[in-house]
């Protein structure tokens, strides 16, 4: 071949695989956009404003004081970072508006609600109570939350059969979760071991969070993504609040690894309950969505990414030690300040993530996971 012929040659094989990501992309990006509706339960990793509308609720980290909010709305929204949540990447994936909280008073709910309140648990109260674990009266379990959800619903018709309520729910997308981290760390503060956890609360923890895909199932939904959870031990709070002087407790990443096993023995087992759920109901679609390995592909390829490798696993808004926490002086506090460069941190303050870690994370779903939601063929929109 000449080398003319040659030249000629790379331009169009370059033109061909560009325009096939490229067709790909779009196809998944047009396959999300039926959904006309989210629905989210969750904690404070995806809660929107519900916490800060709560009466009598109260919050260690200052999620009314700047700087949280500051990167993209440039004031406190209610969300626990300086910015986005995966939920509202969703949103903006799907050419929706971001989700507003139940709470919030005087507002439209036509394209979904928020119904995520920080620090709420998967278990009810009285879970905890039995196990001499206190844990806040203004929690709002899961169970709590689904019952928000029937409020809802029933403020669009009080009918289940009615038409506009049922072809509402088959083009929502109800993400329940993730769940679960703040009944371990409940526990945990109590005295718990994470082997007595293992044993006397995981399977718990995972039959609450599917009897809530049974109920939203039951309700109407028809397309539920049940994320798993992060892991623990890379967070910047649990590195300081169990150090360690044996090396052999860190992994290659620095994050503490008996709490990261936790995790994953934990998401197995939702895992599984998410499979038996897929057989229980086989005309939903049930998916699940791996929210731990999101996070270590952040941490694994953060340069790429733009995130400061020497600032993985620091808290971009905190002061002191290693890892730029201090229980005593959180984010919103006076006189603690964010960093310069929150896009590239990981970490926002100490427990919850910055904007653009969870933009990475939400690609994850968006373009992995979403589409397979949306290539079913339960209806056609």
């Amino acid at each position: 071949m000449s080398s003319s012929s040659t030249s000629t040659m790379i331009p169009t094989v370059v033109i061909i695989f560009l325009s096939l990501i490229f067709t790909t992309f779009a196809t998944k990006q047009s396959s999300l956009y039926p959904f006309e509706s989210i629905y989210q339960f969750g904690d404070s990793l995806s809660d929107t404003g519900n916490r800060i509308r709560q009466v009598g609720a109260k919050s260690v980290y200052n999620i009314s004081n700047l700087p949280y909010g500051m990167t993209y709305f440039h004031k406190p929204t209610g969300r626990f970072s300086n910015g986005l949540l995966v939920v509202d990447f969703v949103a903006k994936a799907l050419n929706l508006p971001l989700l507003p909280p139940y709470l919030e008073k005087n507002v439209s709910f036509s394209h979904g609600v928020n119904f995520a309140v920080a620090g709420s648990t998967a278990l009810d109260n009285a879970f905890f109570l039995e196990r001499n674990i206190i844990v806040p009266s203004t929690n709002i379990p899961l169970s709590h939350q689904i019952t928000w959800f029937k409020e809802h619903l029933n403020s669009v018709s009080d009918d289940a059969n009615a038409p506009e309520r049922k072809e509402m729910l088959k083009k929502a997308l109800v993400i329940i979760g993730g769940y679960g981290g703040n009944d371990v760390n409940n526990a945990i503060s109590h005295g718990w071991s994470l082997e007595e956890i293992r044993k006397d609360f995981v399977s718990f923890i995972v039959e609450s969070i599917s009897n809530a895909v049974r109920e939203a199932i039951h309700l109407g939904a028809a397309y539920i993504v049940v994320p798993g959870n992060l892991p623990e031990g890379c967070l910047p709070i649990m590195l300081t609040q169990f150090p360690s002087a044996d090396v052999r407790d860190y992994d290659e990443q620095g994050c503490l690894r008996k709490y990261n096993e936790f995790v994953l023995f934990f998401n197995s087992h939702l895992q599984k309950a998410v499979e038996s759920l897929k057989i229980e109901f086989p005309d939903a679609v049930i998916l699940y969505f791996d929210y731990y390995q999101a996070f270590q592909s952040i941490l694994h390829y953060g340069d790429f990414f733009g995130f400061d490798q020497n600032s993985k696993l620091k808290a971009c808004c905190g002061v002191g030690g290693k890892h730029n926490y201090n229980e005593e002086h959180v984010c919103g506090s006076k006189g603690v300040e964010a960093c310069q460069n929150p896009a590239e941190f990981i970490h926002w303050d100490g427990i919850h993530l910055t904007q653009a870690a969870y933009s990475h994370i939400s690609d994850r779903l968006i373009h992995d996971v979403l589409p397979k939601v949306t290539s079913a063929t339960l209806f056609e929109l």
